[in-house]
């Protein structure tokens, strides 16, 4: 099995959703964590678009990049935030490190449920379309 640590900057939505829905959908073949470069609280939002989605968010919580930098097991770093791609610390493993921007939602999390919700769930959209078919393809590499 694979494990892929998915980072943003505040581990409260984008790569807390990617690493929830990787675990549920891709569970066979990957292991997936997420972290921040300056962890939050995971956003309530995402909890329930991952929910909607009949994805369990036992567990999930807001994780700093630091609690990862000295796994030696880690196969692939995948920076889903222009800050944390920029400010990506170095890992003791040498570690395949991609990049794949998804939109950040958090700025709509005060906003009324109608316009919070469809860019939260965009973000999921986005996970399962940018992210798995990169899995999928280095699933067995």
């Amino acid at each position: 099995m694979k494990k892929v640590l998915v980072l943003c900057t505040g581990n409260s939505c984008r790569s807390i959703i990617a690493e929830a829905m990787i675990n549920h959908f891709l569970q066979d073949t990957w292991q997936a964590y997420s972290a921040g470069t300056q962890p939050s609280v995971v956003n309530p939002r995402a909890l329930q678009v991952l929910h909607e989605q009949g994805i369990s968010t036992f567990g999930l919580r807001s994780k700093s990049v630091t609690e990862f930098l000295s796994r030696e097991d880690l196969d692939l770093v995948i920076t889903v935030c222009d800050n944390a791609r920029e400010t990506c610390p170095v890992f003791l493993k040498q570690v395949q490190q991609i990049h794949i921007g998804i939109e950040d939602p958090a700025p709509f999390s005060d906003e009324p449920d109608e316009l919070a919700l469809p860019r939260f769930r965009k973000t999921v959209e986005q996970v399962k379309s940018r992210i798995f078919p990169f899995l999928y393809e280095l699933r067995f590499s």
